[in-house]
């Protein structure tokens, strides 16, 4: 697979030649009443999305961040859709509310190649429970961090540029509850470098029409090849079915580079499937075959994948990459 033409456009705003796709959106002029329904700024930004009105007294962004935080009086930002009004203080599934805090933020050098050193932002707060999760302190954690202020971050942003970052890459937990608060930042941010949405593609459609125009590359996860295991391990329901559909809604709109963690147990009913789609449907993508497994968290309540990867699972998972994906 050619990993810089599955990269294209990343590749293209590393090398100067065009511009980060927030830094565009944020050309395109629009006009809008800021009391308008939510209906009418969705007709309002789709438009938008096509061509702007030369005339127009705000950005394409401003509308973008305007409709992030409508939604967040009727949260629905992830296909849990709880509703739960962040701006009055409520809470949903995510544990988060109208305040975006992060964790921690650092030149991160492990990593796939192509994205190296990557400045991560992360997250507190998920829209999973995985039962392994590495990062379950933060993620588990929505409360804790220092609030995303905007200025700041624009701040960090600018410094790691100027530091060797070649992306600014948003994760979690998931970012996904913290698309208003990443709106937010870009709206304030000039540096012309590519936008990474780590996540783990269990977006709205909404989210998803939100961060059109944004994201650079999209960082996704592509765990489990049925509903059954998403369920057991991350509390998630239509997961075959709403991460495929977000997968090829990234396709049209930004670059991919599609991770799968190959979990103990699980090579025929996840990875086949995952594999089999991939080939299928997303011929062109950057797909990386990860075994760093590792129990940890609350993996020792389910004894199938209270362990560390065979040889035999990691050769199978091998044999099915290289038969089905790595030569297309």
């Amino acid at each position: 697979m050619d990993v810089k033409g599955s990269l294209k456009s990343y590749f293209e705003i590393l090398r100067g030649e065009r511009k980060a796709r927030y830094l565009v959106t944020k050309e395109v002029r629009v006009s809008f009443d800021p009391e308008a329904s939510l209906d009418e700024l969705w007709k309002i930004h789709d438009l938008g999305m096509v061509g702007g009105h030369e005339e127009g007294d705000k950005t394409l962004l401003d509308l973008k961040l305007l409709i992030s935080e409508r939604i967040l009086e009727s949260c629905h930002l992830c296909e849990r859709r709880c509703g739960a009004n962040r701006k009055e203080g409520e809470v949903g599934y995510c544990g988060v509310d109208a305040v975006s805090r992060i964790a921690s933020e650092f030149l991160h050098w492990g990593e796939e190649e192509e994205i190296i050193p990557s400045h991560t932002i992360f997250f507190t707060g998920c829209t999973f429970s995985c039962v392994y999760c590495q990062n379950w302190d933060i993620a588990t954690s929505p409360q804790s961090g220092v609030p995303a202020l905007p200025e700041l971050v624009c701040e960090m942003i600018t410094r790691r540029k100027m530091e060797g970052a070649k992306n600014v890459n948003f994760v979690g937990g998931d970012p996904t509850p913290h698309i208003p608060a990443i709106l937010r930042v870009l709206n304030h941010c000039r540096v012309n470098t590519p936008i990474i949405f780590n996540s783990n593609m269990y977006l709205s459609d909404e989210a998803m029409r939100l961060l059109e125009g944004v994201v650079d590359l999209y960082l996704g996860d592509f765990r489990y090849g049925n509903d059954q295991c998403a369920k057991k391990y991350s509390d998630v329901d239509r997961y075959w079915e709403i991460t495929r559909r977000n997968f090829l809604h990234a396709k049209d709109h930004a670059d991919i580079l599609m991770r799968h963690l190959v979990l103990p147990a699980h090579v025929e009913c996840c990875t086949r499937p995952i594999i089999e789609w991939v080939a299928a449907n997303l011929k062109e993508v950057r797909f990386n075959l990860m075994f760093q497994y590792r129990p940890c968290y609350r993996a020792h309540l389910h004894p199938e994948i209270d362990r560390y990867l065979t040889t035999d699972e990691m050769m199978d998972a091998t044999r099915l990459y290289e038969t089905l994906l790595k030569d297309v």
